[in-house]
């Protein structure tokens, strides 16, 4: 730290959220915090690098069960090392994610200092907030709760607000005193808070102590910090991540951590923060993040404006060139699959069309053509009744499942490197444009052994052709049966 001591500010990420607001590039699948939205690096990423080097430990992340090979395969990508990777059986909400955390760290340090914060939010500047951090450290050691608050710069309604107590100052470089939290505004209401100056918005992001915290949840919200230690203490390892005990995470209450704890609190403190920041709730704060051009549009590689003003195009893959002529206010976000076209002030509707898309069991409302797994992804190419084509891509030295069938039979053809293939007590290699076939329910499995990404196409054909139809028999990344990732 910056006073010469020893002591480490513990990050804690939350990485289980769906940015269902950010459809389609964001999915249930594969949410927001792991895509490329501002910059080369995930926003995940850029989280991570946010608080690491001098001062702080190595993070501690919570997630849940479908996202943990994809943590893990971003930490490694940047250099990162996480101290655990945290897998809730369930998603509960920021309160229990962050007690959990918590809980754990306390196990080895009661007096941790602890930052929690989303891993799906932009700073521009990650000095300037780490100064802010630092800055609030005393008054975490002094036993509260210090929350973030950033200056406004418009009467937004998508957030949620901070009312600093009479006299507090909002471009105060250490804590101040907060009066209340206040709920997601109208737009007359929002305006009303802006002209006033009193009011933060609430970034969501906490500094405690473990001890503290702790305390907090035994006087304030027992019923889930009983549950959320059981879940702790009997946590398991499993191969890198530390999985919390199912049974009783089941009676964890779903709730926020403002709810839960920090609107009781008698102490409030908010640190005030002037730099840039954007929770990225949706597309028309990712239009003010592309930073838009003279005429107010925000254009990716793979699109195209003719006479438009004030809009967003973006477009996800080059196999689809987006265009927008005569356009204004508008935003149009395409992706291999799915075209999102909408009013930019009605971005915050977004949410409302995934539930629309939902409930008439469209696949793109939660689903990408793309899955992501341990050893690599896959591509959905064309489907129909009775067939499936996949493009595979595995990574250098990963392998595949030991594996069988009931429904379907695979037909596999190596386009790039080399392919090493077991099927039933055959064990062969598979170059370039070779193939091999896969009947149904003979048991197989598929590894790269070579030193980059091994690419080859899959058809599959049978009565049935759901990512379920998988026995497994043998698997390098603890997997279960059917659907686990």
């Amino acid at each position: 730290m910056e006073n010469g001591t020893s002591l480490q500010i513990h990050p804690v990420l939350l990485c289980g959220g769906a940015g269902t607001r950010l459809w389609p590039v964001s999915r249930q699948s594969f949410p927001k915090q792991f895509s490329r939205l501002a910059g080369d690096d995930s926003l995940f990423q850029r989280a991570a690098r946010r608080f690491c080097g001098a001062g702080f430990a190595p993070p501690t992340i919570v997630t849940g069960n479908s996202f943990r090979f994809i943590v893990a395969e971003h930490l490694d990508q940047i250099g990162v090392t996480a101290s655990r990777i945290l897998i809730e059986p369930e998603g509960r909400n920021t309160a229990p994610a962050i007690l959990a955390a918590a809980l754990a760290l306390a196990q080895h340090d009661p007096a941790a200092l602890i930052l929690a914060a989303p891993s799906d939010h932009v700073v521009p500047d990650d000095d300037v907030f780490r100064q802010a951090v630092r800055a609030a450290v005393p008054q975490a050691l002094a036993g509260r709760v210090v929350t973030f608050g950033i200056t406004p710069d418009r009467p937004e309604t998508g957030y949620g607000y901070l009312e600093l107590a009479p006299g507090a100052d909002p471009a105060a470089n250490q804590p101040q005193p907060l009066a209340r939290f206040v709920e997601k505004p109208d737009a007359d209401m929002a305006e009303a808070m802006l002209r006033s100056g009193r009011f933060l918005w609430n970034a969501g992001v906490f500094l405690f102590t473990a001890e503290t915290l702790i305390d907090r949840f035994h006087d304030l919200a027992p019923e889930i910090l009983t549950p959320v230690r059981a879940a702790v203490t009997a946590a398991r390892a499993d191969l890198g991540f530390t999985r919390l005990a199912a049974e009783p995470w089941r009676a964890v209450p779903d709730i926020s951590i403002d709810y839960a704890i920090m609107e009781k609190l008698p102490d409030l403190a908010v640190m005030p923060f002037g730099g840039g920041w954007s929770d990225l709730g949706g597309w028309d704060a990712v239009w003010r993040e592309t930073r838009p051009d003279a005429d107010g549009n925000a254009l990716c590689a793979h699109s195209t404006a003719i006479d438009c003003s004030d809009t967003l195009l973006r477009s996800d893959t080059p196999r689809v060139e987006l265009v927008g002529i005569g356009l204004s206010g508008m935003i149009a976000v395409a992706t291999g699959d799915a075209v999102l076209v909408a009013r930019k002030s009605d971005a915050q509707k977004v949410k409302s069309a995934v539930t629309a898309l939902k409930a008439k069991g469209a696949a793109q409302a939660t689903e990408f053509a793309t899955d992501h797994r341990p050893w690599g992804w896959f591509e959905r190419v064309a489907s129909g009744a009775r067939f499936q084509v996949k493009r595979i891509v595995v990574k250098p030295g990963a392998a595949l499942s030991l594996q069988s069938h009931r429904h379907r039979a695979e037909h596999w053809v190596v386009v790039e490197g080399m392919a090493e293939v077991t099927v039933g007590q055959r064990v062969q290699t598979v170059a370039e444009n070779e193939s091999v076939y896969v009947p149904r329910g003979q048991v197989h499995r598929l590894r790269n052994p070579g030193n980059s990404p091994m690419v080859l196409i899959e058809v599959q054909t049978g009565s049935y052709l759901g990512e379920d139809d998988i026995v497994r028999f043998e698997d390098c990344y603890a997997r279960g049966n059917g659907l686990d990732a």
